[in-house]
């Protein structure tokens, strides 16, 4: 029993080691990866963007949205935004034209004059509308920060396919908040490692790009159609099944935010939405993804085995100090503050909400909007 207690404790830490190490690689700027915020200089390398937004019922959101759109600092010439209404039946077609109606790189189309309805047929009329090369996805409840097109632009010169950024929830005092904010933080932390491993296998649709290219070459969303979410995660599957470069975007000023739900039962309806696209993931993912949450859940789990050996109780501390080293310095960087106290509680909730969003996305009808 020694040595699995042993074993398990060194596995751990390897793990978060390179998980550690890796963030700080990612993070470790240069000169050359830093946007600079000098508006004056040479703009001559600047990519032209197409943003499409697909909205459907969000006529309490689409003012704010609109607005944070309007202050991104890039050349005005050089971007383009298309909003496509899916059908919507509280009024944000209307909304829309009467706040976009004096911005010349704005457009509104309703996806219902093509006899069609669903977010992957909305973003595809919108791709098809559009005009630039490169392509910029995000939602209607988010708020891009001012230099999202600029970082893109960057990531995107150096010849990267597809690419997504980082999607933080602005955090608040509600326990619904903080749980969603720390389960965002934990799969970011994961994924943005995966994919600097050249292992990607999630990217949030709140700040995702690719190539009209690569969209093109993979038949859009075509193979993505497994389940009612997930057009994002199972269009990177496809990019990955195809060997394209995915990139990361991870410069200060690039972050996406949106709010958290407010309700559980709004919070579990998502999740389980989200866990569902996971069981559609490439075989070497699903491995991957279960042996690290095993592991975790082992550790969780093992003051239960101390009836058998009183050993395993240094488990559980060992992997709340372990999360602790690796949490606390790289939070702020992903949007996020935590203090320790918060570290470890959630840390808890989370592995046991892993099971729970498991079994909910597995015998939950999903619905979507």
């Amino acid at each position: 029993m020694t040595t699995l207690i042993l074993v398990s404790i060194i596995v751990l830490l390897f793990f978060n080691a390179i998980l550690f190490i890796s963030l700080r690689k990612i993070f470790s700027y240069n000169e050359e990866r830093q946007i600079s915020h000098d508006i004056s200089r040479n703009r001559q390398e600047e990519k032209n963007i197409s943003i499409i937004i697909s909205v459907k019922n969000e006529k309490e959101k689409i003012k704010t949205l609109v607005g944070c759109l309007k202050e991104l600092l890039y050349p005005q010439d050089k971007y383009e935004i298309i909003i496509i209404d899916d059908n919507s039946t509280d009024g944000t077609y209307t909304g829309l034209l009467k706040v976009t109606e004096n911005l010349k790189n704005f457009f509104v189309k309703e996806l219902k004059t093509t006899g069609l309805s669903g977010k992957r047929e909305a973003l595809t009329f919108g791709i098809n509308n559009s005009h630039f090369p490169y392509i910029l996805i995000t939602d209607a409840d988010c708020q891009p920060q001012q230099y999202w097109l600029e970082a893109y632009s960057k990531m995107f010169s150096v010849g990267n396919d597809m690419l997504f950024g980082i999607a933080p929830f602005y955090q608040n005092k509600n326990l619904i908040n903080k749980v969603s904010c720390f389960e965002n933080l934990r799969n970011t932390l994961f994924s943005f490692t995966l994919t600097k491993a050249g292992i990607p296998y999630t990217a949030s649709a709140r700040n995702f790009g690719f190539t009209r290219k690569a969209f093109e070459k993979l038949g859009g969303y075509k193979n993505t159609k497994d389940t009612l979410s997930g057009d994002d995660d199972l269009l990177l599957r496809e990019a990955v099944k195809a060997k394209m470069k995915i990139g990361l975007v991870d410069e200060e000023g690039s972050f996406v935010y949106s709010e958290t739900k407010k309700t559980f039962k709004e919070y579990f309806q998502q999740r389980a939405r989200h866990t569902q696209t996971s069981f559609h993931y490439l075989i070497k993912h699903q491995l991957i993804l279960g042996l690290w949450h095993l592991l975790n859940l082992f550790f969780l789990l093992s003051p239960l085995l101390m009836l058998i050996n009183s050993w395993f109780g240094i488990l559980l501390p060992v992997k709340l100090i372990a999360d602790i080293i690796l949490i606390k310095p790289n939070d702020k960087k992903f949007g996020y503050s935590f203090t320790i106290l918060e570290i470890i509680y959630l840390q808890i909730i989370y592995e046991v909400l892993l099971i729970v969003h498991f079994f909910n996305a597995r015998f939950t009808k999903i619905k979507w909007k």
